[in-house]
Order: C-alpha cells, then sequence, then structure tokens
C-alpha cells in the first residue's frame, strides 16, 4: 500500500533534483556571463589606455560591426579614433553616440573636442552652448577657456581656465595652457608665474619649461631659472633662451647662450650648431 507513496516521494525527489540542476546551471551561466562582461570591461580600458592607437581603432571597429547598437562600444570607438590622431572620422563616432538617447553630457564634450582637434571651433562651441552650466567638469571648462581664447574673448578665457584648475588635481596642462594664452596676449609676467606653476605641479612637463624660457626671453631675462631640468633639457633651454634674445636683437647675448647650450649638451647638438652657423653666417654679411 505504501508503494504508490514512495513511488511519488522518487518522482518528486528527481524532479527536484533536476530543478535543482538547472538551477545550478542557471547560476554557474550567470557567473560566466558577469566574468566575460567584466573581462570585456577589462579589455575595452586596456586597448583606451595602454594599446597602441591602430590597434585599439581596429578592436573597436570590429566590436561596434558585431554589435551595433552598443553605445559603450560606440564610443570606445570614437575615443581610440582620438587617440589614433583621425579627428574628422573621431567626429563622425561621436555624432553617433550623440544621437542615442543613452548619451551623455561628458559624450557632448568629446565630441566639441574632437571638433576642436579637426579646427572646427564654431561647431565646438554651438555644442558647448547646449550642456547645461550644471555640468561642471574639468574637461568641459579647458575646453571652454580654448575657445574663449581663439574668440580673443580674453576675461571669459581666465575665468574658464581658473574653474578648470580648481576642478582638476592635476592641473600642470590647464595651467601651462593659460600661460601660452597670457603670452600670446604679450602679458609675459603673468605667463612666466603660471609656466611656474605648471612646473610645479608636474616638474617633467618640458612644454611648460620651455614657454617659460619664452615668456623670460620676451622680458630680456636671459638666466635660466631655478627649475627641475635634466643636463639634455638644460641645452634644449639655453637654445630657446638664445633664439628668444635673438628675436629681440641682443644678438650677441643669443651667441654667448647657443655657445653654452652646444658645450652643456652631452651629445652633438645639431640644432643649436645650425642656429649658431646661421647667426654667424649673417652676422659676417
Amino acid at each position: 500500500m505504501r508503494h504508490p507513496h514512495v513511488l511519488s516521494l522518487l518522482v518528486l525527489g528527481t524532479i527536484g533534483l533536476s530543478a535543482c540542476e538547472r538551477s545550478g546551471e542557471a547560476e554557474v551561466n550567470r557567473a560566466l556571463q558577469d566574468l566575460n562582461v567584466a573581462d570585456e570591461s577589462n579589455l575595452n580600458d586596456v586597448m583606451l589606455t595602454v594599446a597602441e592607437p591602430a590597434e585599439a581603432v581596429s578592436y573597436f571597429t570590429r566590436a561596434v560591426a558585431n554589435e551595433p547598437g552598443r553605445i559603450d562600444l560606440q564610443r570606445g570607438l570614437a575615443k581610440a579614433l582620438v587617440r589614433a590622431d583621425r579627428p574628422q572620422d573621431a567626429i563622425t563616432a561621436w555624432q553617433t553616440v550623440t544621437s542615442s538617447s543613452a548619451a551623455t553630457y561628458e559624450d557632448s564634450v568629446d565630441h566639441a573636442d574632437a571638433l576642436i582637434r579637426a579646427n572646427r571651433w564654431d561647431e565646438a562651441e554651438a555644442i558647448l552652448d547646449t550642456i547645461p552650466p550644471t555640468h561642471e567638469t574639468y574637461r568641459r571648462y579647458r575646453l571652454e577657456a580654448m575657445i574663449a581664447d581663439s574668440n580673443e574673448q580674453w576675461q571669459d578665457a581666465d575665468a574658464f581656465y581658473e574653474i578648470a584648475v580648481g576642478l582638476t588635481t592635476t592641473p600642470a596642462s590647464v595651467l601651462n595652457n593659460w600661460g601660452y594664452s597670457k603670452l600670446t596676449r604679450g602679458e609675459f609676467p603673468g605667463a612666466e608665474r603660471l609656466f611656474v606653476d605648471a612646473i610645479r605641479n608636474d616638474p617633467q612637463l618640458f612644454t611648460a619649461k620651455n614657454n617659460l624660457m619664452l615668456a623670460r626671453g620676451a622680458q630680456r631675462n636671459y638666466d635660466l631659472p631655478v627649475i627641475p631640468m635634466t643636463q639634455v633639457e638644460r641645452a634644449q633651454l639655453l637654445h630657446t633662451l638664445a633664439l628668444a634674445a635673438i628675436k629681440q636683437n641682443d644678438v650677441s647675448i643669443g651667441r654667448g647662450l647657443l655657445r653654452e647650450a652646444i658645450d652643456t649638451h652631452p651629445q652633438h647638438f645639431e640644432e643649436a650648431v645650425r642656429s649658431l652657423r646661421a647667426l654667424e653666417a649673417n652676422v659676417q654679411n
């Protein structure tokens, strides 16, 4: 009499085991899927940071072709094209991204950045104007400052540069840009201070060191400042100072700085040698 009951228990047990197996498989599949997503995300990050730019473009081009609806891959392609110095292609890619309902304000900032790289300043300005002022990021205000510079709106440029500096923990590059803006306006002491600040924030930023020489040379100050520099950098900076002196018609000082640059460089300094030969030939003529 108990056999049907036992049989029922066996059937229920079998069903239960089957359900457990299916549940376990589902959990494993979900875990594998999550792992694949994590691996892909890590690979995407690698492609956008340390991979060769052309390799990154190829990777994201294939990925977008396989899954054209994924905005994260479209975004990766646009960023990879910027890294590969292909701004025109990047603009097209960013247009695809920003036309999506999932686009963000930062995508618009990236789109404007690509337009500036392609020298399409008016279009970049128009895009930035569509972003609400509540979207306050370093990159947004750095671009706003650059556009104000291009329009010679110096007061706006200074305000935007100041905001950008306050929105980043690594302000060296924007300080250098701000200094160069001051340099082009002829505000040499202000430019010098900003270049010094840039170097203080990033002692490896050679562009700021070189720009500092231009600012000092424009004020007829031909002494090397006390800043960190290698021997090669010292020679290059002396060369820049020499050219600045010659431009100011301080020819004898320029000649001396060129000779010092040649003597300072640990190898043959061909560029300085050519400059000195050209100067001496011009003086003789």
